[in-house]
């Protein structure tokens, strides 16, 4: 890449003005030099054998449809969470005569992890909030993994220690000092206090509505919460514009509000919905006043979690397989797909079909959706990189946490992959999120893949270098993972319109699971609509659904 190039890609990634006070007068490629002796990988998704539903779709349909057709009960269509968790529902009803096609090479979606001598690592999601007594079917999963043991006296699920995130959770780099927790309590007026409880309120509020069918607003999996007229209008405004309505100015609120937005939705305050903002807060409360609900995680993150649904079902999974066609044939479902280890067609015939792609994908397979395209939701592009350090970085203030949050970037920081082994000194891990929350996600996106390995380094390391200012010299390795469309986005509209409501509905055979159907990425509501689907196909074949 060209000095000025690396300038603007730089400036892309961490915003102009942090960009040039990072840089400190040094021209791009001195940083570079600088860095030089930090190696790495740059990883992601296939895209560019995605790209063959853009380019020669017509083409390579009419071919694979003229072949034998191999005979199977179900085709799952997508190997993330919500197909594995199809699959894995299959398996625990006795139902073994599925196939789950999978794009990547390995399956699981954004819970990919990957593993150094060292420790396991995520490359997206990593944790899961505990859920609450409802939630039977990810309960059944989280005891089966050894996660959850029983309930305590107050019915309270009991995890086992490992599993939730130990003190210290989570601290805040600001102004060189790092302070615990996530809320800037140091040099706070009592008005910036005020409107801090005000909001929490304002959150309970909502924790304790219940609708006229004793529905809460806001609940996991969102297919139980509420959809009253109250409840919808909260997606028709911004999250900016709602808190301005209700007179929250205080800065370090509105920071902390727009930090959440970027962490769960890759978006900033006035670009999602009202709705979301209080889904992020109230969703995982589950009785007002309450604290909301602890954190399960693991070395790898939400790998653990994909492995235990993938394990079972390893013998149905087939990667490496592009899905090019879905629709009926008049007596089940058709999926056309690419073997591209094999570079050839497969045809399947099924009496079912699982799409559990994103619906913006589906959009270009499934034959119905192809002749009339649905409006569809924005993705939200990430970066991830895992640094390898030697030991562990110089600190002023609160101690390394698990979260470590900077207050002037606009990544999420990092967390610490060693953190639950108590162990805090000497080699470690860290894994660096960056959401590309511009409004024009498309251009994020653009911004995102013209990057080369080495600008894309230089901006991690120097987007962590005005809280570590030695870390470069304490990094051993540095990859990189691109997410072009890690999330979909809760806008404004997107939850109650725009179609989502419709998009989960099967169509004949052809039954539908993915998170953005729920219009929030969480592992929770991708594992639902994988199970609901699953039970979908269940009653249609005549089979009971697990307990």
């Amino acid at each position: 890449m060209s000095t000025l190039t690396r300038r603007a890609l730089l400036e892309g990634m961490l915003g102009v003005g942090l960009s040039a006070s990072l840089l400190d007068g040094c021209r791009p490629d001195e940083v570079a030099s600088r860095h030089a002796h930090v190696e790495g990988t740059l990883l992601g998704q296939d895209h560019q054998a995605g790209h063959l539903l853009r380019d020669d779709l017509a083409a390579r349909i009419a071919h694979v449809a003229t072949l034998p057709p191999v005979h199977t009960g179900v085709v799952i269509a997508g190997g993330g969470p919500s197909g594995l968790s199809a699959g894995h529902r299959l398996k625990r009803a006795g139902v073994d005569d599925f196939v789950v096609l999978e794009l990547e090479r390995e399956a699981g979606g954004t819970s990919l992890g990957g593993a150094s001598a060292l420790t396991a690592y995520p490359w997206g999601a990593h944790y899961l909030p505990v859920p609450h007594r409802h939630n039977t079917p990810l309960i059944a999963l989280l005891r089966a993994m050894g996660v959850v043991t029983g309930e305590d006296d107050d019915g309270k699920l009991v995890v086992t220690e490992p599993h939730l995130v130990r003190l210290p959770e989570e601290r805040l780099y600001y102004k060189g000092y790092w302070y615990p927790g996530l809320y800037l309590e140091a040099g706070a007026s009592a008005r910036d206090l005020e409107e801090r409880t005000r909001f929490e309120q304002r959150v309970a509020a909502w924790v304790a509505y219940r609708d006229g069918a004793g529905r809460r607003a806001f609940t996991l999996p969102l297919r139980l919460a509420s959809d009253a007229p109250e409840v919808r209008a909260l997606d028709t405004i911004s999250a900016s514009a709602w808190l301005a309505r209700e007179g929250f100015r205080s800065p370090r609120l509105l920071w902390l509000l727009d930090y959440a937005c970027r962490d769960d939705y890759g978006l900033r305050l006035a670009d999602t919905s009202a709705w979301a903002l209080l889904f992020y807060f109230a969703a995982r409360v589950e009785h007002a006043g309450e604290e909301a609900s602890d954190l399960i995680t693991w070395p790898e993150g939400n790998q653990a979690l994909v492995r235990a649904l993938h394990t079972p079902i390893a013998a149905q999974v087939r990667t490496r397989h592009l899905v090019l066609d879905v629709g009926d044939h008049g007596e089940g479902a058709e999926v056309l797909a690419w073997d591209l280890a094999r570079d050839q067609g497969v045809r399947y015939r099924a009496e079912r079909a699982i799409v559990a792609l994103p619906r913006f994908v589906a959009a270009r397979v499934v034959r119905a959706l192809r002749e009339a395209p649905p409006a569809l939701p924005t993705y939200a592009p990430w970066l991830v990189a895992n640094l390898h350090l030697s030991s562990r970085p110089d600190t002023r203030g609160a101690p390394l946490a698990w979260d470590n949050v900077l207050h002037a970037s606009d990544s999420l920081g990092y967390v610490c992959a060693t953190h639950q082994r108590g162990s805090d000194f000497g080699p470690t891990v860290l894994t660096y999120y960056l959401p590309l929350a511009d409004a024009d996600a498309r251009r994020a996106r653009a911004r995102l893949y013209e990057g080369d390995f080495a600008a894309l380094r230089d901006a991690v390391l120097l987007d962590l270098a005005h809280a570590h200012p030695d870390l470069a010299a304490r990094t051993n390795r540095l990859d990189l993972f691109r997410w072009g469309h890690a999330m979909v986005r809760p806008e404004i509209d997107a939850q109650f319109g725009r179609g989502r409501e419709a998009a989960r509905q099967a169509r004949g055979r052809i039954h539908f699971a993915h998170s953005d159907l729920s219009g929030v990425s969480l592992f929770e509501e991708a594992f639902d609509h994988g199970v609901r689907a699953a039970d979908e196909v269940l009653h249609a074949r005549g089979r009971g659904v697990p307990t």
